[in-house]
Formats: structure tokens, C-alpha cells, sequence
């Protein structure tokens, strides 16, 4: 079924998540315990592309990663290219560039 609107990749947010929790140094189980969960096949579902956060454990993850909650999830929107109007949008446009090729 192909959507006429976009919708989120879960495997994509998953390896996204996977590939954050990696690079901080953190384990399943450090995750588990920050997010108070009784076992950890939860967090593996996401990690596997099985499952999406809760909104709730979006913004928790967000929180000890320091960094927005739209950071860990992949979908299909497309982006549309907009002519900037100042210098300033121009650089943080080319920043976030960056920062995507870095995370996807």
C-alpha cells in the first residue's frame, strides 16, 4: 500500500534510535532503567523496527540524549526546497544537512 501522505518508517526510526543509543555509549539496559521499564523487549522492539516509542518515551529519549524529539524519527516526507530569505536560514539549512547525513 503505497500512503498519499507521509507516514514513519519504523524500521528507519528504530536503527535511528539504535545508531543515537550506540554512539552515547548507552546499553538496552541503561535505557530500561532511565525509562522504568520491568523488562527490555519493549526497547528491543524498537530498536527492530517491531514497534514506535509512545510519545511519552519519545520526549524521555529526547531528554537523555539531548536532542529533539523529531531527531529519531524516519519517514517518508519528502522536503520541498524553499529560497531562503536571510543568510541565517541559509546556514542553519546547510547545518541540518549536515547533522542528517550524520544520523541517517
Amino acid at each position: 500500500m503505497n500512503a498519499k501522505y507521509p507516514v514513519i518508517d519504523m524500521k528507519k526510526t528504530g536503527s535511528t534510535i539504535k545508531m543515537i543509543m550506540l554512539s552515547r555509549g548507552y546499553k538496552v539496559k541503561d535505557l530500561q532503567q532511565f525509562l522504568g521499564f520491568d523488562a527490555p523487549q519493549g526497547i528491543y522492539h524498537w530498536l527492530e523496527g517491531k514497534a514506535l516509542p509512545s510519545i511519552d518515551n519519545l520526549y524521555a529519549l529526547s531528554e537523555l540524549f539531548c536532542l529533539p524529539v523529531d531527531t529519531f524519527i524516519r519517514g517518508t516526507r519528502k522536503f520541498v526546497f524553499v529560497p531562503f530569505q536571510d543568510i541565517e536560514q541559509g546556514r542553519l539549512y546547510r547545518y541540518y544537512c549536515r547533522l542528517s547525513k550524520c544520523i541517517a
